[in-house]
């Protein structure tokens, strides 16, 4: 494929930034703690010096700071709502954790696209039966719809799928990554309120069918 048909395939596809999945992943940790900086006011480059200077992420080199800082900037303002934002700082693990996957669901297109169009038609459906076979056909598929992620390396598209998988065994989905049956989770309160008000398709990702 001549580069500059890959570039314009990369401008027209929805999955544009989608590929970085490989290196920002789920950042629980890292998003909690950028969100707790923005609930104290501060501005983007002010948190992002902060969290470089002073290492909050404790990473064992200062490399990746900025750049995942960025990420989970990104994230927390795609929430759009202080009531989820004060969750995800504030709430118990399992209530944040899945504020952060719908954060990180706004963010990547291609993490909402198979929370909406795998995991939440399976709820939908009471099919729970699950594999990693999961991931790689909806990552097959995406591939012969899009130019620009059928352009990803398999490395890449196995990174993703790994990803995914991990994600879901955070959030309790899954009891580990090789599990073949996907749990049937509960929304919590804040989150289901805020979609019900704001995104309703994205409820069936979090099993709410109601």
């Amino acid at each position: 494929m001549q580069n500059l048909e890959l570039l314009r395939y990369k401008e027209q596809s929805p999955y544009e930034k989608s590929g970085a999945l490989t290196r920002e992943q789920y950042l629980f940790n890292e998003t909690r703690v950028v969100g707790e900086l923005y609930l104290q006011g501060m501005s983007d480059e002010e948190i992002i010096k902060k969290v470089y200077n002073e290492n909050l992420f404790r990473y064992p080199t200062e490399k990746m700071l900025r750049n995942i800082a960025r990420v989970c900037l990104k994230r927390i303002h795609a929430l759009e709502d202080e009531r989820l934002i004060k969750a995800l700082v504030e709430k118990p693990g399992s209530i944040a954790k899945q504020v952060c996957l719908y954060a990180m669901m706004k963010q990547n297109r291609l993490v909402n696209d198979f929370m909406l169009k795998v995991i939440g038609h399976k709820f939908i459906e009471r099919d729970y039966g699950f594999s990693k076979l999961v991931v790689s056909s909806f990552l097959i598929d995406l591939q012969e719809q899009d130019p620009w992620v059928a352009s990803w390396s398999s490395s890449t598209i196995n990174k993703i799928r790994q990803v995914i998988v991990k994600t879901l065994v955070d959030n309790e989905y899954l009891d580990d990554n090789k599990s073949r049956q996907l749990n049937t989770i509960t929304i919590n309160s804040v989150l289901e309120g805020v979609l019900r008000e704001k995104d309703k398709a994205a409820l069936a990702a979090f099993n709410c069918l109601y």
